[in-house]
């Protein structure tokens, strides 16, 4: 068997950032609009901002349906939540308000129940409440598994003051960089996923087979909801000079040449112990170290850059806040984002 990458699973992350050229709307801002590593942000005519997320659970779903038990839908809409509001407090701002779009076979109400009750967990969790969404019965539109196959986006408003805003331009050689522990895949490169574990696929496995080092069967594993990091990370940016925040999702640890290019740094991480579903996806598609580090979390869902005298701190408060966190790295002089896993040492994509 061939080594797996995400562009043999049918995402070619070179060709998707040549294709996206945002510049035709960037000229729609004005004046007074704030561009940080991650999040636009515009005035709200009272001194802060206002940011706004978009995201979509993607092929997860698939994996959902696979399963055909309705209570996994449930930890879709968690998802769905989750996307957006760890992408909305990168900056510093609050999730104030959710909005999602269901594009659906057919209105099911089950299915629809266990969706909507998963939003309404996931917004709990991010502090935020739903205050709409739209419905559409796209029967042309919509292709997975099953006999209602459907697809989940989630809108995201976030509010944050002026002097609250990180901005990711104080980042210096020697800050800390500390890594909130995931609750697994989460809910990115699953296309990857998909293509080394399941059968349906041409992967190793059935959804439901015990694989070694798993608790749970396969398809439950990869279908644990990602974690919402709003509640904890708001409260520790109010209390430690936080200069940078990542959501470690698409692209991975690539994710910090965002934050390298806004500061003038580098990134070097050492500090990894990824849950056994990511020894069991690189094992099962032969995947190198260098595109699992590109493509997953890798045991770390989000992360916080702080000035190196305050790690031990931030890390001990984020635990009392039930959260697992670790210094993973720190800033360098040298540019690039370089990874250390074991003897291997290696530039992400």
């Amino acid at each position: 068997m061939a080594r797996l990458t995400y562009a043999a699973s049918g995402v070619d992350r070179s060709a998707r950032r040549k294709a996206k050229n945002f510049s035709v709307l960037e000229k729609l801002l004005g004046t007074g609009a704030l561009k940080t590593p991650y999040n636009t942000l515009c005035p709200d005519g009272k001194g802060g901002y206002f940011v706004l997320t978009v995201d979509g659970v993607g092929t997860k779903i698939l994996v959902a349906e696979l399963a055909a038990k309705a209570e996994f839908h449930r930890g879709i809409g968690v998802d769905a939540v989750a996307m957006v509001a760890n992408d909305c407090i990168r900056c510093g701002a609050r999730p104030v308000a959710l909005a999602d779009v269901i594009d659906i076979h057919h209105s099911e109400p089950r299915l629809l129940e266990n969706l909507l009750k998963g939003i309404a967990a996931g917004a709990r969790e991010a502090g935020a409440v739903v205050v709409g969404g739209e419905t559409a019965d796209v029967p042309s539109m919509v292709s997975g598994l099953g006999d209602n196959p459907y697809n989940l986006n989630m809108a995201c408003y976030g509010a944050v003051e002026r002097y609250q805003v990180i901005r990711g331009d104080r980042i210096r050689p020697g800050d800390a960089v500390i890594g909130l522990r995931s609750s697994g895949i989460h809910s990115n490169g699953l296309s990857l996923v998909r293509r080394a574990l399941f059968k349906k696929w041409g992967g190793k496995y059935r959804e439901w087979d015990r694989v070694d080092g798993l608790d749970k069967p396969l398809a439950e594993e990869v279908l644990t909801p990602t974690r919402i990091y709003a509640k904890p990370v708001l409260e520790a940016m109010k209390r430690f000079d936080v200069r940078g925040a990542v959501h470690v999702t698409g692209d991975a640890y690539a994710k910090f040449k965002s934050l390298a290019r806004a500061s003038g740094v580098g990134f070097g991480f050492n500090n990894f112990s990824p849950q056994p579903i990511f020894s069991a996806i690189q094992d099962a598609g032969r995947v190198s170290d260098r595109e699992m580090f590109s493509t997953f979390n890798m045991g770390w869902g989000f992360a916080l850059v702080v000035p190196k005298a305050e790690a031990r701190e931030l890390a001990g408060f984020l635990g009392k806040k039930g959260v697992e966190a670790e210094e993973i790295g720190a800033a360098a002089k040298s540019r690039g984002v370089v990874v250390e896993f074991g003897s291997r040492k290696f530039k992400v994509a």
